[in-house]
């Protein structure tokens, strides 16, 4: 069941929020929806964002600054929450990089995470939903995002390129299996068993494809993001790309940060990325 929470008029489109009883996570879940302005009957291209730690499916709407452009181009921007909310996990409150606010885009496979801690399979249900119930394009959809959430929609798109045919990132964390945050979540959700966490890592997703994105990837990093050296490593990442024979744009931008005014400086380019590998005039 869908249940439209609110709505709000926006560049001649609609900005929503919806509530949906998720079948992968066992609990309900909110997710936020942009649709442009559009002829009637009209099926349009979707891009997903995934967000990082600690952040709703409020923040990208609020902060990204991307309406604007996305109903120039035509596009659906589709914004889920980051972790379940309310499924009672003893200590699931006590980090703020694990547990609430920080599935990691990951189906949890220990206990008691296990249970509902499913954000992978909620991905693709939602993506099931949007298609149902929106006006989308199933053949024309692509998923990008932020730290942690550029973790998820690289692992994603790389693990399902039939459902995602665009793929980029903020600052993603390239190589979680060898930062503190990535060993933190795997460990906890995945349990200590190192070799099951190479199918939720990007470097190694990448090292065991060849050319999976033929026409791109694209990634933007600011060199003065505090968090690049100990914790994203973007270099493991475009070193396997480079052995996959992956093309891959890995822009470096001096004097950026991890936020949000560095997301928003470059969200037009990542949208007209998008818009060109999904058949859109950008």
């Amino acid at each position: 069941m869908l249940q439209l929470l609110n709505e709000h008029a926006c560049f001649g489109g609609v900005q929503r929020f919806y509530q949906t009883d998720s079948a992968a996570i066992g609990l309900p879940m909110r997710f936020a929806a942009f649709i442009p302005p559009h002829a009637e009957g009209a099926r349009l291209p979707v891009l997903f964002y995934l967000a990082g730690l600690t952040c709703t499916e409020e923040t990208f709407v609020t902060k990204a600054g991307a309406q604007r452009m996305a109903a120039e181009l035509g596009m659906i921007l589709v914004a889920p929450d980051t972790s379940p909310r309310g499924a009672g996990v003893a200590g699931e409150t006590d980090a703020w990089d694990f547990g609430v606010g920080a599935g990691f885009y990951i189906d949890a496979q220990q206990a008691p995470w296990d249970r509902h801690y499913r954000m992978y399979s909620h991905i693709l249900e939602l993506r099931e939903l949007v298609v149902r119930e929106l006006p989308a394009d199933a053949g024309r959809i692509g998923i990008f995002g932020h730290s942690m959430g550029g973790h998820g929609a690289l692992t994603i798109a790389l693990k399902r390129p039939d459902l995602f045919r665009s793929v980029s990132a903020f600052a993603p964390i390239a190589a979680p299996s060898r930062c503190p945050w990535g060993r933190k979540a795997f460990s906890g959700y995945l349990g200590t068993d190192e070799s099951t966490w190479r199918q939720h890592d990007a470097s190694a997703l990448m090292a065991s494809l060849q050319t999976p994105f033929p026409h791109g990837i694209l990634i933007d990093q600011g060199l003065g993001d505090k968090f690049l050296a100990e914790q994203l490593h973007p270099e493991a990442f475009e070193a396997a790309c480079s052995a996959a024979a992956q093309p891959l744009q890995l822009r470096r931008h001096a004097g950026y940060d991890h936020g949000y005014y560095f997301i928003a400086t470059f969200m037009e380019e990542h949208l007209r990325f998008h818009a060109h590998n999904l058949g859109l005039a950008a």
